[in-house]
């Protein structure tokens, strides 16, 4: 840091590539935070690897945490959602105590509790698969649950706005973060994708051609009307819904050249992007793909799918980039997966990281190199569960510590312009994940970490963060004075040599 800090100071690099290198700096260095705690409200006795644990626990869903959305403009709410259909909304700037070694808990402001009535109440039913917040309004947010539901929520009041029944089990939903219309693409049991007009409340499109059920979706950051979604069937294809049959293209894994997809490089006179005629038998992976993103300047598709393979795609060309993550990848659920990648201007260009939730762990790797940067490793064992109040055998549920949900604070609580908070309030964090033991974590930089003297130090405490600060004053002088001798006697040993030519 004191390198970069010189070479800022003499013009050697400028405002806008010492702002990236800082922050990919501090996106490289996050490391767990135990002492920022989700408090649900809920009770029981927890069970670690089948014993029970002593001392009070607490959780923010004690049956488990399905999904996460954080609101984008102050980075300041989240929204949570379990698998008891619960949904809690949590304020991440409230206030704390001044100790900074003190446990920061935080407690929902609102809470949406289970309907057990199929005919009435706002809440979901069964467990919630899916959250997202209105893109241009953190004022609303939306949920999709197995009770084969969209709902949207005032998060203000935490009172239902709107109910859409979709007729099947819902697995994921996305809302183009870019777009003038208000359409939702859900992913469900049925193979075909439904649009819901938040407008008009209607289901006003149906894209046919999945083979099974639709298991991700995600909008273009660039192309307001184009969408990526994935199915069991092991395809993901791209839609433009102003189409009349919307299909777009197949990415297919055997494209390395993009010879058979052209969807995105260009448009016609109309506006619409180019198409030309993909494969039949395409398929992005050999196995259901529950897993999709956007980079945030558009220009590439990353997918995830149940074969343990990550796949980047060149959104121009639908051109397979063969990167190659290795064999770590985790990948067993039905659900969707909610990677990331980072977002513009955290690192330079063609080097962006992706963010992924294998099992208990977050890797954090390079987009195209699919070398590992970091991992992150959620601190508890490896199985987790409850008992309820009561003590009750029966009542006990033990599950793997998987996670479920992971969503960037990139704003709000000292965070900066380019995305990454660098500390200054107490609460702020890079990363929060979801975990099916209850457990809502944080992720925070090393630095924000140092700052706050919780703990012991940690090996993130390396990265050159002027430790020396922490010693005592006379310490550092009698450290300078003998490191000065060593380099005099140094001098003087190579310096008072006679050399002599002949």
């Amino acid at each position: 840091m004191n390198r970069l800090l010189f070479e800022r100071s003499t013009g050697n690099v400028g405002p806008n590539a010492f702002a990236r290198l800082h922050a990919a700096s501090l996106v490289t260095s996050l490391w767990a935070a135990p002492e920022y705690r989700f408090d649900g409200g809920e009770r029981g006795a927890a069970v670690h690897d089948g014993e029970l644990s002593p001392g009070n626990h607490i959780w923010a869903h004690q049956s488990g945490v399905n999904a996460l959305a954080l609101e984008r403009f102050e980075g300041r709410i989240l929204v949570s959602g379990g698998s008891d259909a619960s949904i809690k909304i949590w304020d991440l700037e409230q206030y704390q105590s001044p100790d900074q070694v003190s446990i920061n808990t935080f407690k929902p402001t609102g809470t949406i509790p289970r309907c057990s009535s199929p005919s009435g109440g706002n809440g979901h039913r069964f467990g919630v698969t899916h959250l997202s917040f209105y893109p241009f309004d953190s004022a609303a947010f939306l949920s999709t649950s197995f009770d084969q539901t969209l709902k949207l929520w005032s998060t203000d009041a935490a009172k239902v706005s709107g109910s859409f029944q979709l007729g099947s089990k819902v697995y994921t939903h996305a809302v183009s973060p870019i777009a003038s219309h208000l359409l939702v693409a859900c992913g469900t049991q049925h193979p075909a994708v439904r649009l819901v007009d938040l407008r008009s409340g209607a289901n006003v499109q149906s894209l046919s051609g999945h083979g099974g059920a639709v298991l991700s979706a995600s909008w273009s950051p660039r192309h307001e009307h184009v969408l990526a979604t994935g199915s069991v069937d092991g395809t993901v294809r791209l839609w433009d819904i102003r189409r009349a049959g919307g299909a777009i293209g197949l990415l297919d894994l055997e494209d390395s050249l993009g010879l058979y997809y052209n969807g995105l490089l260009g448009v016609d006179g109309t506006g619409r992007p180019m198409v030309r005629r993909s494969r039949l038998s395409a398929k992005a992976h050999s196995a259901p793909v529950n897993g999709l993103t956007w980079t945030d300047d558009g220009n590439y598709i990353v997918s995830a799918g149940h074969d343990r393979r990550i796949r980047v795609w060149d959104a121009a060309t639908g051109r397979n980039t063969l990167a190659s993550f290795g064999p770590s990848i985790q990948n067993n659920q039905l659900s969707g997966v909610t990677m990331f990648t980072s977002p513009q201007g955290v690192t330079p260009p063609g080097k962006e990281l992706l963010f992924w939730p294998n099992e208990s762990e977050v890797l954090v790797m390079d987009l195209h190199e699919g070398t590992i940067i970091t991992r992150l490793r959620s601190v508890g064992p490896s199985t987790a569960g409850v008992r309820s109040a009561s003590g009750a055998r029966g009542g006990e549920r033990t599950v793997r510590n998987r996670i479920t949900s992971l969503v960037w604070r990139g704003s709000g609580g000292g965070g900066s312009s380019s995305g990454v908070v660098t500390g200054g309030s107490n609460t702020s964090a890079a990363i929060y994940s979801a975990h099916l033991d209850g457990q809502i974590r944080a992720w925070v930089p090393a630095l924000s970490r140092k700052s706050e003297r919780f703990g012991s130090k940690h090996e993130g405490d390396s990265l050159d963060l002027d430790d020396d600060d922490d010693e005592d004053p006379d310490q550092k002088g009698e450290d300078r004075a003998k490191k000065r001798k060593a380099l005099d006697d140094v001098f003087k040993s190579l310096m008072g040599k006679q050399i002599t030519f002949s």
